[in-house]
């Protein structure tokens, strides 16, 4: 079924488009999922289906979980057979992957493979990308496609159309956003089509690529669209999914793809450049350098950059200059979404209050879960992934429980998250808590720290010196003022790792414990002595840093619990049948 809104005049019914809209992604949606699910656990043919599908790991521990991970799903068969599944691991020194600092839940076993309220058994993203994406290597030139762990595209197109990657160079796919979304991502300077005739795909050429640009930068380069009353865009990135038929949007990226012959000079240059001292991105390093408006201007900008090497901006010029000429092809998706999963409050916003990508991917509010009491509140719902948690226990709208079991005397308030807990005594969780266990291996014996802190806190905020820790806050709280109701002295050993970027990531905080559900109740004391401005003394225990859970963690026994969790359920659901 194809369903395309052309020049769009007086009289047209916006609501009417609007479901029009969430319809025809959510039936393309489906079609994907659909032909997905076909072939999971099944050999593919030449063609049907990716040749290899390479993960990227920051380091050993994270390629061992990644690891681990895959061989799980190749013996529950939930993926396709006949693909190679590779993980690589950053050389040692500057990093490629990173931790997800802003969604730590996904730190220890990987963004990539987060849970999602979908499917039976559960999605996690890697399918999701897989399903997404279940089209595309039958329309593609041999190359190598790029894409991020934490974001989803939706997009749908007429039945019978196809995206095609068969141009040499790069080819990215874009979506109209608004200008605040352009801020946060790439944004791209088209060169002119027919944007009067509406279609919901267009193939174009990109003039010049901004990373990250200011809405005057936008404006400057003449990347602003101003659709007036015969266009109609579908809006991006979380933004309200209403046609907007008088607002200014931007074209933004999301994947990219590059052709065998590009792949191939980009290896010969790594190899000729030998080890690389500082960070380089995929997305600001290699698109700025393309298409025909491009400028070496970007590589002296800095202030996107997680940490500045001294070698940087040499090595961004010598890119630019190696990949200068080579075209940027880009695929406008006029009907699509792109919806990021990076950040708590993202996630909590998506999977709780979002009614569109509810609509359109299929979301449920308890997904592969034993709890019958979902509650509602102004179109907010909670959401419980392979969970167990009691009927008599109260989780509040707005709130995530994701790999945990919960007992009847477990209260969670709002926009919370609860990641691999357990939680059996009396316990109120308050608003804006997030908590996330982690099992780990200190000295070959099994350990368990919990991390908690306020969804809201920024771990990534670090200060040079002892004395400006006094600017961190912990949930909500000056850090200082929480340090001396938990009885610890500011001293170097406070923090683990660099001692020059002093932050909540690599404070040393959170209790070990000899069980998971002790590991649990302490961190969760810890919170409560804060919020009621009550002593709790942690000097009696042994302190880690969530830098330092995940260096110390024991990836086998976490997706042990996971699997107790999954085969608990699944007995359930089979003698409810």
């Amino acid at each position: 079924m194809r369903i395309v809104l052309r020049c769009l005049g007086a009289g047209w019914d916006m609501e009417a488009a609007r479901v029009f809209s969430d319809a025809s992604l959510r039936e393309a949606t489906e079609r994907k999922l659909r032909r997905f699910s076909k072939l999971r656990g099944k050999p593919v043919a030449a063609g049907e289906f990716w040749d290899i599908v390479a993960i990227t790991a920051a380091d050993e521990k994270q390629e061992l979980a990644y690891k681990q991970q895959l061989s799980e799903k190749m013996k529950r068969k939930e993926l396709p057979l006949g693909a190679q599944y590779h993980v690589f691991v950053d050389p040692a020194g500057a990093k490629i992957g990173g931790y997800s600092q802003r969604l730590p839940s996904a730190s220890a076993l990987g963004k990539i493979f987060t849970a999602l309220p979908l499917g039976d058994p559960i999605y996690q993203m890697l399918e999701l990308k897989l399903a997404m994406y279940i089209d595309f290597p039958s329309h593609m030139n041999p190359g190598i496609l790029v894409t991020c762990a934490d974001d989803i595209e939706l997009y749908g197109i007429g039945e019978f159309e196809f995206i095609k990657f068969d141009k040499p160079g790069f080819t990215a796919l874009a979506h109209p956003s608004s200008l605040s979304v352009g801020t946060t991502h790439g944004v791209f300077v088209l060169e002119p089509f027919n944007h009067l005739k509406y279609r919901d795909v267009e193939y174009t050429c990109c003039h010049r690529f901004l990373h990250k640009p200011s809405i005057e930068e936008m404006h400057q380069y003449n990347a602003v669209y101003k659709p007036g009353s015969f266009s109609s865009v579908y809006f991006a990135g979380g933004d309200t999914a209403y046609l907007k038929l008088d607002s200014e949007y931007v074209y933004t990226d999301s994947l990219f793809y590059m052709d065998h012959q590009s792949a191939k000079k980009l290896l010969a240059f790594y190899e000729e450049i030998g080890t690389l001292n500082c960070e380089i991105d995929a997305y600001g390093d290699f698109l700025q350098a393309l298409g025909p408006g491009a400028t070496v201007e970007y590589t002296r900008n800095t202030s996107n950059v997680t940490k500045e090497e001294s070698e940087l901006v040499d090595m961004r010029q010598r890119i630019f200059h190696f990949l200068k000429g080579t075209p940027l092809n880009v695929v406008v998706l006029n009907n699509s979404k792109f919806y990021h999963l990076g950040t708590t409050e993202e996630y909590l916003f998506h999977f709780t209050s979002d009614n569109n990508i509810k609509s359109e991917l299929g979301l449920q509010p308890v997904a592969f879960s034993i709890f019958p009491n979902i509650t509602e509140c102004s179109g907010k719902t909670s959401c419980i992934i392979q969970s167990i948690v009691d009927s008599r226990c109260s989780v509040a709208p707005g709130s995530v429980v994701e790999y945990s079991r919960l007992g009847p005397d477990v209260s969670v308030g709002e926009n919370c998250i609860i990641s691999g807990s357990h939680i059996m005594t009396k316990a109120v969780l308050s608003p804006c808590s997030f908590v996330c266990s982690i099992s780990l291996k200190i000295n070959g014996h099994l350990k368990y720290s919990t991390m908690a802190f306020g969804v809201q806190d920024n771990l990534k905020k670090n200060v040079k010196i002892l004395s400006d820790i006094k600017s961190l806050q912990f949930f909500g709280i000056c850090f200082l003022s929480c340090l001396d109701i938990w009885n610890l002295k500011v001293k170097e050993e406070l923090f683990s790792g660099n001692k020059t970027q002093l932050s909540l990531w690599n404070a040393r905080i959170f209790p070990v414990c000899s069980s998971l559900s002790d590991s649990v109740t302490t961190s969760l004391e810890m919170l409560s002595a804060i919020k009621n401005k009550s002593t709790f003394n942690l000097n009696s225990y042994e302190l880690l840093s969530i830098e330092e859970m995940l260096a110390y963690k024991d990836v086998e026994d976490m997706i042990t619990y996971r699997e107790q969790i999954f085969l608990e359920i699944s007995l359930n659901k089979k003698s409810d049948l």
